[in-house]
């Protein structure tokens, strides 16, 4: 795998960042195509990052998969694609600039006390030495008694106080690999981004994140959390949730649907276009505020199938 670099960007940095847990589906393709129409109008730049920190959880070939549909529904990259798993060095350089500067330490605290505490830490290994240092720990971030404030370009104003809604959080996972809302962090500072636009299930994972860039001393990107696709039985469109792989030979066909559901309108003729005249026609014609606060689409039957 080749060395990425961090380079200079244009003003508007978006980036598409999936897990390779299994192929596209119409969910992740509407968030993959809102986030390049929000680059694109913006004459920026668009990213695509592979989130694959999770080995257990990912699915073999799910990864190649993923940028091979992306190209075939013509969502091409600005830069090389940046894997999380060649990135362990920046996560540990990370830890330790936190731990020299005492904000973090050990917890081997279990799942069932935390399902106990109803998912908020009490702090309770943060002022004491692990009773048995050979034993696998978390390490847990300090959190303080701040607000955490933002205002998301689709879901409006956010605000939580961390250490009374979650408390201490963890960023190094027990197995040692780095948990996903440190890790994102570091990403999103190394690659410049400007704008994160993602799916409305991880509009709870914004204070954390918003926290950790405060903590390094790093600019805040502006974040837009895209309503989640919901099938007929009122569930996420996700992989765990055996959504419908797309059809990339029908990537048209999948491009106008999802339009539709962003009420955008497209005229029907531009079905039997290049995906590029679909797309140029996208951007010129996007505007954000197609996408209401709060609402879950549903899943249209119209979409391309296999």
């Amino acid at each position: 795998m080749s060395t990425v670099t961090s380079t200079e960007h244009s003003t508007y940095v978006g980036r598409f960042a999936p897990s390779p847990t299994g192929e596209l589906h119409q969910g992740s393709l509407l968030t993959a195509l809102v986030s390049y129409l929000e680059a694109k109008q913006q004459a920026g730049k668009w990213l695509v990052r592979m989130e694959d920190l999770d080995p257990p959880r990912e699915q073999a070939g799910a990864a190649a998969a993923i940028l091979r549909s992306l190209e075939a529904h013509g969502l091409t990259w600005d830069e090389q694609v940046l894997f999380q798993s060649s990135r362990n060095a920046a996560y540990a350089e990370t830890f330790h600039c936190l731990d020299q500067r005492q904000l973090t330490f050990a917890c081997t605290c279990t799942r069932q006390r935390m399902i106990d505490l109803q998912g908020v830490y009490d702090g309770h290994c943060r002022n004491q030495l692990p009773t048995n240092p050979s034993q696998a720990s978390a390490i847990r971030l300090k959190v303080n008694s701040n607000i955490i404030e933002h205002t998301d370009l689709y879901q409006g104003f956010q605000q939580q106080e961390l250490q009374r809604n979650l408390g201490d959080f963890i960023i190094r996972r027990r197995d040692g690999l780095c948990a996903y809302q440190l890790a994102v962090v570091v990403d999103d500072i190394f690659q410049g981004i400007t704008h994160v636009v993602r799916g409305s299930d991880l509009l709870d994972s914004t204070p954390r994140q918003l926290f950790i860039f405060d903590t390094l001393n790093a600019p805040r990107p502006s974040y837009a959390h895209v309503p989640i696709i919901v099938g007929h039985d009122g569930q996420k469109l996700s992989k765990q949730n055996l959504a419908e792989p797309l059809n990339d030979k029908l990537s048209a066909a999948n491009l106008m649907g999802v339009l539709r559901l962003l009420q955008m309108n497209p005229p029907e003729d531009l079905a039997a276009n290049h995906n590029d005249d679909i797309l140029n026609w996208a951007i010129q014609h996007w505007r954000s505020d197609y996408i209401p606060n709060q609402l879950k689409f549903k899943q249209n039957d119209k979409m391309a199938k296999r």
